[in-house]
């Protein structure tokens, strides 16, 4: 996609993967020299023990922590300017993010406004975000959103009914503790939503504008490790080797998209999620072979190469035979993993589509998709995926 002598900048945090990574927590905020953390999760999370587990010895190391789980899925602005009071109010000096992409990104926000002085809405947009955060250290309890080490930070805008997208290098936090065994108590439907969103990513960083021989080599590996791991993950959720390769593809796809940006099936999907607040790797995983299709004749020797890397025999198939076997290899892949077969899962009214693709077209994704979509385009996607 890109051109030989394209300038491209790639960014990621200091990450330490692999089992027992969590247990550095407290090497790392005596790193920072923090003395009081504010932990942001959530309460799914904070029930199974592990945010207690890990914050014991960060007090018998004299370090204070305030815990913070008022966050929901798709993370609201009023949540973070709760949290962000919390911290100031707390005299907080670094944040701890234990959870999936909606503490992540609540946790970037809330660093931003504490820093900043300014509203989280007024960060929408790439690059709007001028002082650093505080410290931020994350550990990732899911395989799919790579927020842990992507410069994206979505919120939901509850006046709007939207969700923004804060792309800036404040987004990436400073270190990525990523453990496989903390994805252990995921039920199968959050593997599998988690895991497509891990694909989507890899797919639309690949096809995207601004992609590079660098985001290349990981958006391809990450799409070979969903395709071998994502299932017996799902089926066997005490696979290690499979926890630990879902982990990996997150992250691989993660430093793809992260720096490559993404297209219109994550466009698509923001857009559901902010006006019907729906769930996000689903949304994924039902636009995808849309979008690929729609998508193809754009960019037809990147989708043959992805299609490669999913296992499939391209060799001596035409472009025209391709495109149909991609798009039913994905839905496919998706519907033995339990995802929903169509939008209309979501109890979504057809009459609100102009809408959705209205939202959808403002989107920053839509900025990098290989096509130009226009809003009877849009609106004909999300007929299709109905």
């Amino acid at each position: 996609m890109s051109g030989l002598h394209t300038l491209r900048k790639f960014a990621a945090p200091e990450v330490i993967f692999g089992n027992g990574a969590r247990f550095l927590l407290t090497k790392y905020v005596h790193n920072f020299s923090l003395s009081h953390c504010l932990v942001v999760t959530d309460k799914g999370v904070r029930s199974t023990g592990l945010v207690d587990a890990l914050i014991a010895p960060l007090h018998e190391a004299g370090v204070r922590t305030t815990i913070f789980d008022d966050i929901s899925p798709n993370p609201r602005d009023g949540q973070i300017r709760r949290g962000t009071a919390v911290f100031l109010d707390s005299r907080c000096d670094g944040v701890v993010a234990i959870g999936g992409g909606s503490p992540m990104d609540a946790a970037k926000a809330i660093g931003f406004m504490a820093t900043n002085g300014a509203d989280v809405l007024s960060f929408e947009g790439v690059d709007k975000v001028e002082a650093p955060a505080p410290p931020m250290i994350c550990i990732p309890t899911t395989a799919g959103t790579s927020a842990d080490i992507s410069q994206f930070c979505i919120v939901n805008d509850t006046s709007r009914h939207i969700k923004i997208a804060i792309v800036a290098q404040a987004a990436i936090p400073d270190v990525a503790l990523v453990d496989p065994e903390c994805t252990y108590s995921m039920p199968p439907g959050l593997t599998a939503a988690t895991g497509m969103d891990a694909l989507t990513h890899a797919f639309e960083a690949y096809v995207s504008t601004v992609s590079s021989p660098t985001t290349d080599l990981f958006a391809l590996d990450a799409v070979q490790l969903v395709r071998k791991h994502l299932r017996q993950a799902v089926e066997h959720p005490d696979d290690v080797e499979a926890r630990e390769g879902m982990m990996r593809a997150s992250m691989h796809a993660g430093y793809a998209f992260s720096n490559a940006i993404l297209g219109a099936v994550h466009a698509m999907a923001h857009s559901l999620g902010g006006i019907l607040d729906a769930p996000h790797g689903d949304c994924n995983a039902v636009l995808l072979p849309y979008v690929v299709r729609a998508n193809f004749i754009t960019v037809p020797e990147r989708y043959r190469e992805l299609a490669a890397a999913f296992g499939m025999s391209v060799k001596d198939m035409s472009d025209a035979v391709l495109v149909e076997e991609l798009f039913n290899e994905l839905q496919m892949f998706g519907r033995q993993l339990g995802i929903p077969e169509g939008l209309s899962g979501l109890n979504m009214d057809k009459g609100i589509i102009p809408r959705l693709a209205h939202t959808a077209l403002q989107d920053a994704c839509m900025l990098t998709n290989p096509r130009k979509f226009s809003q009877g385009e849009v609106e004909a996607l999300y007929e299709e995926a109905w």
